[in-house]
């Protein structure tokens, strides 16, 4: 089967869960990718020539201070568009349309390879963890104080990718789905994280891109842990220690190891990191980005499991209490299981093979009206 593939790429995350994907059907479909941003660079270098990847122009979003910051998002993305989107988009069209002829579309989240899918009359598979805010019911609990924003945020992931042959969402907590074609599976993970061996250690991994939060450092001093921190200083080509901080630079398996071996973890309320921790059954204290109701809502579903701590906003007394909890939360996360990515790969098998067919898929799972 031909088959394109749309990645948001706006974060690495939907790139990270779209390369295992894309890993799978690479063996047995012809696949091509589109993909904005940087996710562009990093599904290239991975699928080599399994894939051919084309870069199109995508929506950006300007955060700054820990908020997304709605102003510059508007001039960013004009400018994108009339500095050589629009036009690079209208030209990998018409190729993909001449050359490739895709039978069926998956989506990430991405929205030109949907309109391509709606403009040819073919079936489209959204795979992501966005349509949760969308396709499924949340206690009032869980939007108090936020409504306006679940609202608003419901409007827009609705209006992302309507009318999918089927809505795979990958999340780690279960709410009742509301809509049909939709079927909730655990987050699909890194092979790197899948081989990682989770053990007991004392620090805590700090994972933080908000510079402009000048009193963390010192809050985290007055933890009482070690902290290993990722994300504040940017330029470092070796560890920098700072009495009971040490500033890591990047590196992957640096990361994984620091995650895999952390008393807890410390960042904000994003999927992708989040999904890894409750794997490897590490308590997080998750502080969402202002102005992304998704983290949000990650961030306090977290918290109602009992699986780590909302810190809206990051505190010393929010630390203070997320690491008497520590205990808590571990014996919490014991119970979770994941077998790897098989749920969601062998549903996806069959749910190609249904759509190759013309049936509809099994919407089974639906459980509200």
């Amino acid at each position: 089967m031909r088959i394109l593939y749309g990645v948001v790429g706006e974060g690495m995350g939907h790139a990270m869960r779209s390369r295992v994907i894309l890993d799978e059907l690479t063996k047995t479909h012809e696949v091509q990718v589109v993909v904005s941003g940087r996710a562009h660079d990093y599904l290239q270098k991975h699928l080599g020539e399994a894939a051919t990847v084309r870069k199109i122009w995508g929506f950006t979003i300007v955060t700054e201070d820990n908020e997304v910051r709605s102003f510059k998002t508007v001039l960013e993305n004009v400018k994108g568009a009339f500095t050589g989107g629009w036009p690079r988009n209208v030209k990998t069209y018409f190729e993909l349309a001449e050359q490739f002829r895709p039978e069926i579309v998956i989506s990430d989240f991405e929205t030109w390879s949907y309109l391509f899918a709606r403009n040819w009359r073919l079936p489209v598979i959204s795979i992501d963890n966005m349509q949760i805010i969308n396709r499924c019911a949340h206690a009032p609990e869980i939007t108090a104080g936020v409504e306006r924003e679940f609202q608003l945020a419901k409007a827009l992931v609705k209006a992302k990718v309507p009318g999918a042959y089927h809505y795979f969402v990958t999340t780690f907590f279960r709410p009742p789905i509301r809509k049909p074609r939709t079927s909730l599976h655990p987050p699909i993970l890194r092979p790197e994280i899948l081989a990682a061996k989770s053990e007991p250690g004392d620090h805590l991994l700090v994972y933080q891109t908000n510079t402009t939060n000048q009193e963390l450092p010192e809050i985290l001093k007055r933890s009482g842990l070690p902290c290993r921190v990722y994300g504040m200083r940017r330029d470092l080509k070796e560890p920098l220690r700072d009495g009971d901080l040490t500033y890591m630079p990047f590196s992957e398996q640096g990361f994984i190891d620091d995650l895999r071996t952390a008393r807890g973890v410390v960042a904000s309320a994003g999927f992708t990191l989040m999904g890894e921790a409750v794997y490897l059954h590490k308590p997080m204290l998750a502080e969402p980005v202002g102005g992304q109701f998704e983290q949000v809502l990650n961030a306090r579903y977290l918290e109602q499991l009992g699986y780590g701590l909302s810190a809206e906003p990051l505190t010393e007394s929010r630390l203070k209490k997320f690491i008497e909890l520590l205990p808590d939360f571990e014996a919490s996360l014991a119970s979770y299981r994941q077998d790897g990515n098989r749920d969601l790969l062998s549903r996806l098998d069959e749910t190609l093979a249904l759509a190759a067919e013309g049936r509809d898929a099994n919407d089974d799972e639906v459980s509200l009206p």
